[in-house]
């Protein structure tokens, strides 16, 4: 059984002292109390809301909030604990919403001095999405409010997992601009990761439907299909809008040189991402038009070889009908009428295999 995490609202506002770098909620202040749980398969379980603060590429949790630290917000979550971090923060509930709508496109927006950007980040498909795509493509909203940034999605999903997993040790929770970066380059870098995971997959599939008159390959190559169009429309919205916060400096990194470069390459990377997808799903839907044509000509050559069989029996059927009637028929009176009928009819179903195998039907 998962030990779970504990979470509670304390309204003591000097639990944070100001001299010391802490700063207090509004009214209440976020604190946790933890405890080791694990995922099902080994992997470390995170929490509903965390707080982190960067020492040395390294995280460490805290128990409430310090000046530069990130918050994330991890599902299952309830109502009310996101309407309280809307209050405590001072944070638009349209934010939290729009950040966890399934079906919410890639933008920022800033109202009030709080900035918000949500990205589509692909995720393997386990029952969150009604199709059979193997991936699927969730938002993740990024908000920026006073001297912290927080996070919030509405499923678990590797980018942030790589984070809280402590993998990334350029991390700097401190530094906004570089945070939100660092979290573009890791959306960027599934992208490609699952493509090729995707295109892996393809040749399997390819390679089994070879000597198949199956539908079910096709099923599997039409499930990468639909994982594909999703890539490409996140891909392309993503790209759109990486290249507007270049354009209008709104991590405010232009007299930054290498925060720059660093936006360039993932401008670049997400352009080299959205190429290899519209490739994949050109060659899927060539390889899927293709396998469509050879499973319909193997069933043309299951269907020839079947009447070249029906037309190979059906003389010994009427030679044996004209003796079968009250008729004076030749030989039907002789001694060996049996014979010469199963002669003639061995030697004209003989004649007809010829044929055939001449005209490649059997």
């Amino acid at each position: 059984m998962l030990v779970g995490w504990r979470r509670k609202i304390t309204k003591d506002k000097s639990f944070l002292a100001s001299q010391n770098g802490h700063y207090p909620l509004k009214q209440n202040v976020v604190t946790c109390a933890t405890a080791a749980a694990r995922y099902r398969k080994g992997r470390k379980q995170h929490t509903l809301i965390q707080i982190f603060h960067s020492e040395k590429g390294k995280l460490r949790e805290l128990e409430g909030l310090e000046r530069g630290c990130w918050i994330n917000i991890y599902p299952p979550y309830t109502r009310q604990e996101l309407d309280n971090v809307s209050a405590q923060l001072d944070i638009p509930i349209d934010y939290v919403d729009d950040s966890l709508d399934f079906d919410e496109r890639p933008r920022y927006e800033q109202e009030n001095g709080v900035q918000l950007i949500i990205v589509n980040t692909p995720i393997p498909n386990d029952g969150i999405d009604d199709s059979d795509a193997l991936y699927t493509t969730i938002p993740i909203g990024i908000i920026e409010v006073d001297h912290y940034v927080l996070t919030i999605s509405k499923y678990k999903n590797p980018v942030i997992d790589h984070f809280l997993d402590g993998q990334s040790k350029s991390l700097d929770t401190s530094d906004h601009s570089e945070f939100v970066l660092l979290m573009f380059e890791r959306t960027i870098f599934n992208y490609l990761h699952f493509l090729k995971m995707l295109n892996y997959q393809r040749n399997l599939y390819e390679k089994e439907l070879y000597n198949s008159s199956r539908n079910s390959e096709l099923s599997k190559m039409l499930n990468i299909q639909k994982s594909l169009v999703y890539f490409v429309t996140t891909l392309r919205t993503n790209e759109l809008l990486f290249m507007k916060i270049k354009r209008t400096d709104f991590i405010k990194i232009r007299d930054d040189e290498d925060k720059q470069d660093f936006l360039e390459d993932i401008i670049v990377d997400t352009g080299q991402a959205l190429e290899m997808s519209n490739i994949y799903s050109n060659i899927l839907n060539g390889t899927m038009d293709a396998f469509a044509s050879i499973i319909s000509n193997n069933l043309n050559i299951v269907m020839r070889r079947l009447t070249a069989v029906t037309i190979v029996l059906m003389v010994p059927t009427l030679v044996a009908s004209f003796y079968g009637t009250n008729l004076a028929l030749p030989f039907a009176e002789s001694n060996y009428a049996f014979l010469l009928i199963i002669i003639v009819s061995i030697v004209c179903s003989g004649l007809l295999v010829g044929v055939f195998r001449k005209l490649n039907w059997l």
